[in-house]
This record gives structure tokens, sequence and C-alpha cells, in this order.
């Protein structure tokens, strides 16, 4: 580690932090895209061929056909406030804070694994056939194949909402373990959808070590691992190819003077982790992803400051965990995503809470959207980089808020009377 990067990290001081063994894949300069690797091509495949059954569980899903995407809109106002000039580029959000249903970036990977599992059980008992209506899956027989397996999960809140909402919806029994770090409204709006909450004091590491504890001792229960999944990753991988797309309708060009810069808050990785790793198959060199952690809670960056084949707890380091990123409050990182990210990553940033609720209000003034702490990471990342080579009048930033539409109003006031009280002086 170097001297001046672990003084900043034992003393919670925000930083930047970029990756020097950082080694992007070839770029692809032809006229042709390349094309997207077979597991991230197979989860793409995958939601399409469960959209019109989405769209039959979720009415929130007519509209898009039973689509999981979100929009990715130029938010100027915001850009103005944050300082960010225009010859610095152009800022962007990619708003799955909105994304239907689960409410968060983690419908993504936490859909796509949930759907894969299901998808093996019916093909395996003769129910489904790749080419069949997916929404055959909503029988009788098909719900009652589903309700005597398990799905369980552990997780802070948004993965649990993922998982929870779905498994629940095709039958499943639905189990999150949640930490300490959970909200009260996370928990309570998963019972209402059916699913069993048990609640571990400590961490988010604990409740997942739980949680895969008792699932082991129960065949019928299928484990969503957030940091293990290979299902997991892929499915948060897809998220790339509809960024492409969008980029392409925006006229949005991203070659070696067009760079793409994306900011992605992190909890144990594996979601940007698959997003970023995504972005690289498509775009190689000429995209930049940066993580964004709070102070207290950076265990990618301490991952990232590590020898290769360790995997240390921010505890080591004197840290707390405590932060109000209920969804960024892990102790150690995914070893899985960390091996994938350490020759991809341009960097990661780290936050203190008061900036996270700061942005989040910020947003609201300048754009009128609603997002949770965590999701307001990632703004601090254009604003570390101006004036360096990458932040350049064809740049594009483009920050990925990736929770906030569950938020109860009465919470989301708290968070705006947080920003507030600072800004007041109090």
């Amino acid at each position: 580690m170097t001297h001046e990067a672990l003084t900043k990290l034992r003393s919670a001081t925000p930083q930047l932090w970029t990756n020097p063994h950082r080694k992007p894949p070839p770029s692809n300069d032809s006229d042709g895209a390349p094309p997207p690797p077979a597991g991230m091509q197979a989860a793409c495949d995958r939601f399409a061929r469960f959209a019109p059954l989405l769209a039959q569980l979720f009415p929130e899903l007519t509209a898009s056909q039973g689509r999981i995407e979100s929009a990715l809109l130029p938010v100027p106002e915001m850009q103005r406030a944050l300082g960010i000039p225009a010859h610095q580029g152009r800022l962007w959000v990619k708003a799955d804070h909105s994304l239907p249903v689960a409410g968060s970036i983690k419908a993504r990977g936490g859909f796509h694994e949930v759907l894969e599992e299901a998808e093996r059980l019916a093909i395996e008992n003769d129910l489904l056939q790749p080419d069949h209506d997916y929404r055959t899956l909503t029988t009788p027989v098909a719900h009652a194949l589903f309700a005597r397996h398990q799905i369980a999960v552990g997780s802070t809140g948004n993965l649990g909402m993922a998982i929870g909402v779905l498994a629940a919806a095709l039958g499943f029994r639905a189990v999150v373990h949640m930490s300490t770090e959970a909200k009260d409204w996370k928990k309570e709006r998963l019972r209402q959808r059916g699913v069993e909450v048990v609640e571990h004091a400590g961490d988010y590491e604990l409740a997942v070590a739980r949680g895969r504890q008792l699932a082991q001792s129960d065949p019928l229960c299928h484990f969503v691992d957030d940091e293990r999944s290979l299902s997991l990753f892929m499915g948060y991988s897809a998220a790339a190819l509809h960024l492409r797309a969008q980029l392409q309708v925006q006229g949005v060009t991203v070659d070696a003077q067009h760079p793409l810069l994306v900011y992605l808050p992190c909890g144990v990785g594996g979601a940007p982790g698959g997003i970023a790793w995504g972005l690289h198959q498509l775009f190689g060199e000429h995209v930049h992803c940066f993580f964004a952690e709070p102070v207290q809670s950076p265990c990618f960056l301490v991952q990232m400051l590590s020898s290769h084949g360790s995997n240390p707890s921010i505890y080591d380091f004197g840290l707390t965990n405590q932060t109000e990123a209920d969804g960024l409050a892990v102790p150690r990182a995914s070893e899985m995503a960390a091996d994938v990210m350490r020759p991809l990553l341009a960097g990661v940033f780290t936050v203190e809470d008061q900036t996270l609720f700061d942005n989040l209000a910020m947003l609201l003034a300048t754009q009128g959207m609603r997002i949770e702490p965590s999701a307001a990471a990632g703004f601090s990342g254009p604003c570390h980089l101006l004036g360096t080579a990458l932040a350049n009048s064809r740049a594009n930033h483009v920050v990925w808020t990736t929770g906030g539409l569950l938020v109860p109003d009465a919470q989301y006031e708290r968070f705006l009377q947080r920003a507030a009280k600072q800004r007041n002086g109090a």
C-alpha cells in the first residue's frame, strides 16, 4: 500500500485512488461492434424469454413489456451545481434508482439468478422447453413445484428486496437474512410481499455467512451468494448492452477522443464489478470505471491496496463500517469480483456520509430525482477528475444511481433534513 493512500484510509479521509495495475482489454476500433461474451448474451436472452412472465406478475412492468431497464438521462443542472464546467465533459445519470419492482440496481443480478433457478427447475421437471411461453410458469403445477423449494440470500436490503420479491411472486419459499445495518422499512416491505426476514446481530458479512450455513443443511434451498455468484455477476453485466444501445441513440461516441467515465457505488463489489466487466468487453480501453465507497466502509479499496490473494477487512484498518449508505456497509469485498476487476478498474474514491446527503438533496433540487444515500456516492467522482486528461470536452461522465424508488416519503424527508441541517451549520 502507498503511504498516502493508507494514511487517508485509516483516517477516513476522502480520496481518489487510481489503479496502477490497470491493463484494459484490447480496444475494438473496427467498424463493427465486438460481440458480447457468451455469459453476458445468455443473461440478456434469459431476461427476454422471461419478459412476458414478468409483465404478467408485476403491473409495474406492463409499460416496458416486462423489460427491466432504466433511462440514461442528461443532467445539465446537476452538472452546473457540482461545478463541472462544460469543457470537462458532459454529465449523465443511469437511472437505476427508478427500476420498477425492486427499486434498485439489484433487480438486474437478483432477478437474473432467481429466473435462472426457476428455469432450471422447470426444465428438469418437464414443465418448460426453451421455446415455450414462459407464462406457463404461473400455473398451479409450476407454483406447486416452486413451493417445495427455498431461495435464500444474505443482504443489507436491496439485493434481498430483488431476490425476495421475485422469488415469492413465483411461489418459492423466499428467505432474506438481514444484518443490523438494514433499514426497518426494507424489512417491512419484504414481509408485506410474503418474504421471511431473518435478522442477525452483526454486519452484512455475518448475515451472509449465517445464511450460507443454514442453506447448506437444506437440499431444496438455493442460496444466492452475493460474494461468489457468477449468475448475479452475469445478470449485472447485461446492463452494458443496454447502455451501449442508449449511448448510440443519444449520438454518444466512445473512443480514444471520447472517453466514457462511469461511476458506480460499491458494496461487496458484485453489481459494480459485473457492470464494469461488461462495459470493458464492449468498449475496451475507452471506458474508465470508478467505484465509490463510504470512508468508513471502503472494502474494495482495501482489497485493491492489498496483496493479491489476501482478503482483508476494513476492521483491520480501524474503520467502523458505520454509514447511512446501508447498501455499501460491507467490511470485506468479494474476492471473485476483485480478481476480475484488478486489471480493469480505473480507480476507487471514498465519500463522507454528509456528502452523500448533500448530493442527494442537490439532485432533487436540480433534476427532481429521488435517490437514497448509497445511490448518491457516484456524484463525487467527476469532481475528483477535474483537470485530468480524462475529463475533456468530449468526455461523457455517467453516474449510476443505484436505488431510491421505494424509499418511503417520511424516510426521504429525513434525508433532506440531514442535508439542510449541515448547510445551516447545525
